[in-house]
């Protein structure tokens, strides 16, 4: 896979190390500081999917890039393993996002409060969620980190 030449990894990667932790934060928030939720619930959501959809696109032309240069294949082998785990847990990411923004409640915009949902898997989704972002992070780092000694020793 090509974009006027350049291979996509290289360029699709920029949109996962940049929204991966984003979606991360994001998720933190949402998971620490209730009053929040009604402004971060779609933000999440949104983020982690993109995230994610950014991981498995960087992942498939990654692969093509390994089938165009198989030379690579030494080098980049620890970097596809980190690649591959990070795909999983984007994916994860975005499945626990969407129960989070679904089953926490909170208060909303509104003065009247309607809308928010208790809950009483409040505190395990929470929990769950803030695990997943944490995942989130550690995985993009090495992925991002092996990639880098890859290419740049």
């Amino acid at each position: 896979m090509e974009l006027n030449g350049v291979p996509l990894h290289p360029l699709v990667v920029h949109a996962v190390v940049v929204l991966g932790p984003l979606a991360a934060l994001t998720g933190l928030a949402y998971a620490a500081v209730p009053r929040w939720r009604w402004l971060l619930r779609w933000p999440l959501v949104v983020l982690a999917v993109v995230a994610a959809a950014a991981s498995v696109l960087a992942a498939q032309a990654g692969e093509s890039l390994l089938e165009a240069r198989p030379e690579l294949e030494p080098i980049v082998e620890d970097h596809q393993e980190a690649g591959e785990l990070m795909r999983n847990v984007a994916l994860g990411y975005a499945l626990v996002s969407g129960l989070a923004a679904w089953a926490l409640g909170g208060v909303s915009a509104l003065a009247s409060g309607r809308g928010a949902r208790k809950t009483r898997f409040g505190i395990p989704v929470a929990l769950l969620l803030a695990v997943g972002a944490v995942a989130l992070l550690v995985t993009v780092y090495l992925a991002g980190d092996s990639g880098a000694q890859a290419v740049w020793g």
